[in-house]
């Protein structure tokens, strides 16, 4: 008897342990647990007490309830690349990424088989209708304009009824065909190229306009000319490959200049040219403080002799000769012309 007893005993303590075990269920913090008893999570139309366990050890009754457990995590899923025409019959083929997570889980297993799946194709299908709406332009440079439209198409869809929540989509890529690829690399190398022609045409009129008033500011003192001249040597003599020829001065170009219209000046005057007031009258200075050192024994105004430099020499027909018995020297040193050596009249 008492080996009997002890038989029952262990089998009773093997059974309480089996369906100890298959009650206890641990619910991890990222999840939700649904539990069906006898199949049913809502009773009457409301959702039965005790239908969803929160995270935590939870028991569940062996055989009559039923648990599963729902990801509560978001979930990023790749689309599948589409290929449509656009709004402006353009062939492109556009792939994308659905985030989403479940904030209904009952929802999520009891409205929808594979809720997964059904986002992936409800995802691809709304995508081949926006491309379908959309221009080029829109695809290419408006995304996130496309991803809004994309995430409102699907989660009017999946929220409510599957009580999934879209959080975010987006475009990853969109190809065009190589054709396409080319014309719009043709566009953006002419617009580029017209936009540098514009700016380099900006520049060069701004700097005409630079080096016009430069040259009005320097033309008024001939000096900065030099000194730009001699910067100019400067900045090229720095390079030791290259050979500098240095040209003339301006001030002996100006020098030259001044000769040849003085020359000029002497040819149309016939002879030798006169010479200027100044130096005319230091002359006349001169000769006078020498003849005021000397003696004079002049008896009239008539017998002075002319100053050189000051007084202008008389014609030949005017000139009237000296007394045939004095031979004097003028006050400028010059002789005077005896008889014999007179012109006939």
């Amino acid at each position: 008897m008492e080996a009997v007893a002890l038989i029952i005993v262990l089998v009773l303590v093997v059974v309480g342990l089996i369906v100890l075990s298959s009650s206890i269920r641990i619910v991890q913090q990222f999840e939700h647990g649904i539990v069906f008893r006898f199949g049913q999570v809502q009773r009457n139309g409301q959702l039965r007490p005790g239908a969803v366990r929160t995270p935590g050890l939870t028991v569940i009754v062996p055989i009559a309830e039923r648990m599963q457990k729902v990801s509560r995590q978001t979930i990023t899923m790749g689309v599948p690349g589409q290929d449509g025409i656009t709004q402006d019959n353009v062939s492109v083929r556009v792939d994308a990424v659905v985030y989403f997570r479940v904030i209904d889980p009952v929802k999520a297993i009891v409205n929808v088989h594979n809720y997964g799946y059904a986002v992936s194709q409800v995802a691809q299908t709304s995508l081949r209708s926006v491309i379908g709406q959309a221009d080029m332009q829109e695809l290419l440079g408006e995304r996130e304009k496309i991803n809004m439209r994309l995430r409102a198409i699907i989660d009017e869809i999946t929220e409510g009824p599957w009580g999934i929540l879209i959080e975010r989509v987006e475009i990853k890529d969109v190809s065009l065909p190589e054709g396409m690829k080319r014309s719009m690399a043709r566009q953006a190398e002419a617009e580029r190229e017209r936009r540098a022609r514009i700016i380099t045409a900006d520049g060069e009129f701004q700097a005409s306009k630079r080096l016009a008033a430069a040259a009005e500011i320097m033309s008024q003192d001939p000096a900065a000319l030099q000194l730009r001249l001699l910067q100019t040597v400067v900045e090229v003599s720095a390079e030791k490959n290259s050979t500098l020829v240095m040209p003339l001065p301006v001030e002996i170009l100006r020098f030259f200049e001044r000769a040849a219209g003085g020359a000029a000046s002497r040819s149309e005057d016939g002879g030798e040219a006169r010479p200027d007031l100044g130096e005319r009258l230091a002359k006349a200075e001169e000769e006078l403080a020498k003849a005021a050192e000397q003696t004079s024994s002049l008896e009239s105004a008539e017998e002075v002799p002319p100053v050189i430099g000051l007084d202008e020499p008389k014609r030949r027909g005017s000139e009237v000769a000296a007394p045939p018995d004095e031979q004097r020297r003028g006050i400028g040193g010059g002789a005077r012309e005896t008889p014999e050596q007179q012109p006939p009249r």
